[in-house]
């Protein structure tokens, strides 16, 4: 969700500029998406039902939904189109349609470069295992077990200043995701948590080849003589489009595993702007009504031309759209029907 250290890729890029790969470099400029809990997500309300006869039973699994309203509410048989952004399904098919782009996108992923990221990390990183800061190794197997993902990707802890995260999956070898320690301090376990679903998002929606070979391109590929630089140009706005709406995907996957979606908004707010000194004077609502004032000022033509020249060259969707994307999904009737199937087939699980 943040971008991979240039040093090491650059140097990368540098002795392997005649060679069949290329540096990988993720360059994602917010960190991580993640769901919030923004009033329209409340196990108690009345904005859906769930109809099961006898009414005992009914009462029964009511209470059990309100027990799991801390975010423990797992989605068995979840699958990544069930929470896939349509944008994310669009761009996906629009890349796959470029003749021979899945072809240069293996040959640039080769296993030097998975070499040089793995030993990057396990040299200049923290591990994170049951024995190696125990608290956040659940915090990672918790968002799995929700996800259904059956395999952890392995997790680093990275002394940075920079709040950020970022996932690395190449070469069909075992994931890794990386955090920053600036962004450990600065989020609470269950908005960590969030980012860390974000970042199982790209594993579970299969993002990892696409997301490589698009930062590859847009950052790697510029040190690369002739073709390299041409191609970078061309695809450029084609692959920041496909990662801006991958990452909204990721989003939700933050909030399928937070279930509350001002856990992730709370996240978005405090990569904009926020600072551990100052964090409870931070409020969501105004940070959504903050977007609202944005939609609003970007309605005119005016507006929207700049808007879109502000957005074309980023690789994530503003802090300020995320929120309110992730918002108004948590309202949806495609959120809450996950969740109530979630609720039956765990009710019948535990029966």
């Amino acid at each position: 969700m943040a971008s991979i250290p240039l040093s090491s890729i650059m140097s990368l890029a540098s002795s392997r500029a005649s060679s069949s790969s290329s540096p990988l470099c993720f360059s994602l400029n917010c960190c991580c998406k993640i769901s919030t809990n923004y009033g329209g997500f409340n196990y108690s309300s009345n904005s859906f039902s769930i109809v099961v006869k006898p009414l005992k039973s009914y009462r029964r699994i009511r209470r059990e939904f309100l027990c799991r309203a801390g975010g423990s509410l797992t989605f068995h048989n979840l699958d990544a189109d069930d929470f896939r952004h349509p944008l994310d399904r669009q761009n996906t098919l629009l890349l796959r349609a470029i003749p021979g782009l899945n072809d240069i996108g293996k040959a640039l992923l080769g296993t030097v470069t998975e070499q040089v990221m793995l030993l990057e990390n396990i040299g200049t990183s923290v591990r994170v295992n049951e024995n190696q800061l125990p608290e956040l190794h659940k915090l990672m197997i918790e968002a799995c077990t929700i996800l259904n993902i059956e395999e952890a990707p392995d997790l680093y802890m990275r002394q940075s200043p920079v709040p950020n995260a970022y996932t690395l999956a190449i070469s069909g070898k075992k994931p890794f995701v990386v955090v920053h320690t600036s962004l450990v301090e600065l989020l609470t376990q269950k908005e960590l948590q969030a980012v860390l679903a974000h970042e199982l998002g790209h594993l579970k929606c299969d993002h990892g080849l696409w997301l490589t070979f698009a930062n590859i391109l847009t950052l790697g590929a510029y040190s690369l003589p002739g073709l390299g630089g041409i191609i970078a140009q061309r695809l450029e706005e084609q692959l920041f489009r496909w990662l801006r709406a991958a990452e909204l995907t990721c989003d939700r996957a933050a909030l399928l595993v937070a279930q509350d979606p001002k856990v992730v908004i709370s996240v978005l707010m405090k990569l904009a702007g926020g600072c551990p000194s100052m964090a409870d004077q931070l409020n969501v609502e105004a940070f959504l009504e903050q977007a609202r004032s944005y939609d609003k000022a970007s309605s005119s033509p005016i507006g929207w031309y700049i808007r879109n020249a502000q957005t074309r060259q980023i690789s994530h969707p503003l802090p300020v759209l995320r929120a309110r994307e992730i918002d108004e999904w948590s309202r949806s009737q495609e959120y809450k029907s996950l969740l109530k199937r979630a609720l039956l087939v765990n009710s019948e699980r535990k029966v």
